[in-house]
């Protein structure tokens, strides 16, 4: 086989579209945070709370998915395209169970969980109301990852800008009709919001489904046929999957106790931190794009006998990473109120979230380096250590975060530079594992 390295070009080829698709996604939350913003700061808290909260559950399905990506990567470098198909029939088996065993776990265990650790009442009980509209979509949200695996597995990643398109087109549309009552709807606040993204992402599943027939894609990967379960498969993917599950679930569940601590600092820190996540996971979105096909990228490169090129093409996506968030931080470090101002029409509120952008303007930097190295390490097959690294650096960030916010009643502004140091952690331990770790003879 010819060996050649990836080019800016083709690793920006399959990058953008997951960043498009993204970008989709996030103008959803970012929707949201702002029409939730309008209705209260107890109800734009508790969409903070109940959103990660749900997403800490959702990081199961997704980190799952990561792992069927590798595995599909891995194979479309080795050209076997029928074996993709038996590799997503697995997957997409597993999602539906995930998704049932995790509605039953939303549904029970949830109101005892929160009412452990959420100390407003009213924060409480909105964030009930948005888990148990939203856990009616997991089934169909778990279905969508696994077609997203799919399409970034094979590199055929323009679909996702489709798919997200038509998920953010309906989820806009009906949040603005659902959450405050208009042409006849009921007016249903932060409940409104979660339906409105389980609708979203029904008929996305459609979408996704008919693209598939549409393009034949079930013939060429054959998809849809495996009927007996191939355990040996099943296995492979698990031991694949797995780390990188409890990785997300990990960093997630850290992300929710972040935000629970946040919550004893005050409403309104609360209030403003959740407008601060939302831009952050907006200006996230072009290095979490590359992150995700540097991940496949690696996999296939991999897969074509051609490990030497894996730390160049990593280091190659890092440069691009990096330079482009440095151009997105000078957006809210000259334009913060303006912002700011499009979530809430508060000034108390806006006074308050500003501190929180210059934070996250450096954490963006470090974000830059930590996730395209780390999942440039996943991608090798290194799930385990990956996995082992992500909850180094996640014991770290909990025990300073706890020390700033409840030993030292430090403000929320510092508490979040705790960010810097969790991704900063991350990429380091990283470099040293693809410098160190055996990783070049890994089969998956």
């Amino acid at each position: 086989m010819k060996e050649s390295l990836f080019t800016y070009r083709d690793i920006w080829k399959i990058s953008y579209p997951i960043i498009i698709g993204l970008v989709a996604q996030n103008i959803m939350l970012v929707i949201d945070t702002a029409f939730l913003g309008r209705v209260s700061d107890i109800t734009l808290g508790a969409a903070a709370i109940g959103g990660v909260f749900y997403l800490t559950m959702v990081m199961l399905g997704t980190g799952f998915t990561v792992g069927a990506q590798i595995m599909i990567g891995r194979r479309n470098g080795e050209r076997q395209l029928h074996a993709i198909g038996n590799v997503f029939d697995h997957a997409q088996v597993t999602l539906v169970i995930m998704a049932v065993i995790l509605w039953f776990l939303l549904h029970f265990f949830t109101p005892i969980l929160l009412e452990q650790f959420i100390s407003s009442p009213a924060i409480l009980k909105e964030s009930l109301i948005f888990i148990d509209v939203r856990k009616y979509g997991l089934l169909f949200g778990f279905i969508v990852l696994g077609f997203n695996a799919l399409y970034i597995g094979n590199t055929q990643t323009k679909v996702l800008s489709l798919s997200t398109f038509v998920m953010a087109s309906i989820n806009i549309v009906l949040d603005y009709v659902l959450i405050f009552g208009h042409y006849g709807f009921p007016e249903m606040g932060i409940a409104g919001a979660a339906l409105a993204t389980n609708i979203a992402e029904f008929f996305t599943f459609i979408f996704y489904i008919s693209w598939a027939f549409a393009k034949r894609d079930h013939k060429k990967y054959k998809l849809f046929v495996r009927v007996v379960p191939d355990l040996k498969l099943l296995k492979s993917l698990l031991n694949l999957s797995v780390p990188v599950m409890f990785q997300y679930f990990f960093s997630f569940s850290a992300w929710f106790v972040f935000f629970l601590i946040i919550e004893h600092i005050g409403e309104t820190a609360l209030a403003a931190s959740n407008i601060a996540r939302s831009i952050y996971m907006v200006l996230m979105i072009p290095v979490w794009g590359l992150s995700v096909a540097v991940n496949t990228l690696v996999s296939n490169t991999i897969g074509r006998g051609q490990q030497h090129l894996v730390i160049p093409l990593i280091l190659r996506v890092l440069i691009i990473g990096i330079v482009t968030n440095i151009l997105l931080v000078q957006i809210i470090l000259f334009l913060p109120i303006p912002i700011i101002g499009f979530y809430t029409e508060s000034q108390a509120l806006i006074e308050a979230t500003q501190p929180l952008l210059r934070v996250i303007a450096v954490a963006l930097i470090a974000f830059s380096a930590g996730m395209i190295i780390f999942n440039g390490l996943s991608g090798t097959g290194k799930t385990m250590l990956a996995l082992k690294i992500e909850i180094l650096a996640i014991i770290f960030y909990l025990l300073t975060t706890l020390l700033l916010a409840l030993g030292l009643k430090a403000p929320a502004h510092v508490v979040w530079m705790v960010e810097i140091v969790y991704f900063s952690l991350m990429g380091l331990f990283a470099f040293i594992a693809l410098k160190k770790a055996n990783w070049r003879e890994i089969t998956v």
